[in-house]
């Protein structure tokens, strides 16, 4: 019997080449990337097992620990965007049955609760109001009802702009017995964070905010509290491609054997790019660099005072690296992010309670430069100009 399969008609007419419009991306990510970052994305190709792609593997490890300022091994890209590297620090670190306290600052810790409580784990949620930050203290009266095996905080919350003192958390989580994992997708390059010192257990970012680099990768480190937590598990994680054990069978354990077992294929010119990022990091300086976002983010304020706007958060609680301004009384604030748009720049709107009520404003990596948040300020007064809106006090 022959069995006759008719193809199916699909249109075969080819999409018009790229024809990207130039940005100037303000908004919470991506950033603008270095230039430098995106030259090196177009160096020649080489294989994922190639000597030459594992010694830069090894290189990029070795730098991007040197960003977290951490000896821990167990640092690298994951070849995912950030929420991946979340996902792989909660997915690992916690099992079917184990407890979790979140602090919940916006959008984000939000988030990794619910990431802990797809990992299996029972997750109890200290919460705060959008611009505040969590006390310490109520961490404690939770951790002395009953303990827990992961305490998780956001450090810099994107739909908020507040930023939540790293030190204190960890101090309460410690005398608790707790891990601790922090989210700092819109810190790590841009505030001073370091990773050994303050006794963070585990951390996650992303590639394409303060490091300044496209998105695609998501830079974690996993310290050796954490990873004898891993190595103690009583069933593997709820993950394959997020497995920590396999990923290092890829990416090289501590015994330094340069033969590495297949595991996912590597995105070649993302992890070119992100070497040349923190190449790039390691040559400014983190404290030059971390100076640099503060004098950007300084420059924000100066010119929003000149427009009559005022960022969001108290002031003990703001963020150098994302700004959330508040959108003036009768202005249409979606109307004046479409017309920065038309004259070629980005920032972002409001997230869930601030949804039509504040912008987001990255001031980060390449970005965070004064003449860039200059044009930035006046860009954003012309379109409040033109939206009838008047700066004059």
């Amino acid at each position: 019997m022959t069995t006759t399969v008719e193809p199916t008609t699909v249109p075969a007419t080819a999409p018009p080449p790229l024809n990207p419009p130039e940005r100037l991306l303000m908004g919470p990510g991506p950033s603008n990337p270095d230039p430098r970052v995106l030259q090196a994305m177009t160096a020649n190709p080489v294989g994922h097992l190639d000597p030459y792609f594992v010694e830069l593997m090894d290189q990029t490890m070795g730098a991007l620990r040197a960003v977290y300022r951490t000896q821990n091994h167990h640092t690298l890209p994951i070849s995912a965007t950030g929420s991946a590297g979340l996902e792989t620090i909660m997915t690992n670190l916690l099992e079917d049955g184990d407890s979790a306290v979140v602090a919940v600052m916006g959008y984000f810790g939000q988030r990794l609760a619910e990431m802990a409580r797809r990992a299996g784990a029972d997750v109890r949620v200290v919460e705060v109001g959008p611009g505040e930050i969590v006390d310490p203290g109520a961490i404690d009266a939770e951790l002395q009802k009953k303990p827990a095996k992961l305490v998780a905080f956001v450090h810099a919350e994107t739909t908020t702009g507040a930023c939540q003192p790293i030190a204190p958390m960890v101090e309460v989580a410690r005398r608790h017995g707790a891990l601790v994992a922090m989210d700092c997708v819109t810190s790590l390059g841009g505030i001073p964070i370091d990773i050994d010192a303050l006794g963070v257990d585990a951390a996650g970012s992303c590639s394409q905010k303060c490091i300044g680099a496209p998105p695609g990768l998501a830079p974690i480190t996993i310290g050796p509290r954490a990873m004898d937590a891993v190595r103690a598990r009583k069933n593997k994680p709820h993950t394959w491609y997020f497995d920590l054990a396999l990923l290092f069978q890829y990416w090289g354990e501590t015994s330094g054997n340069r033969t590495r077992a297949f595991h996912h294929t590597a995105p070649i010119a993302m992890i070119y790019g992100f070497h040349e990022a923190l190449r790039i990091i390691l040559e400014e300086g983190l404290e030059s660099r971390w100076n640099r976002h503060q004098a950007a983010h300084e420059a924000l304020v100066r010119g929003l005072d000149g427009l009559r706007l005022s960022l969001f958060p108290p002031a003990q609680n703001r963020c150098a690296t994302i700004n959330v301004i508040r959108a003036p009384d009768g202005v249409d604030e979606a109307r004046v992010r479409r017309r920065l748009l038309e004259m070629g720049v980005e920032m972002s709107g409001g997230l869930g309670q601030l949804a039509g009520k504040v912008w987001r404003v990255g001031v980060m990596g390449y970005n965070a430069q004064v003449p860039r948040v200059e044009r930035f300020v006046s860009a954003l007064g012309e379109a409040l100009k033109a939206e009838g809106y008047q700066a004059s006090r």
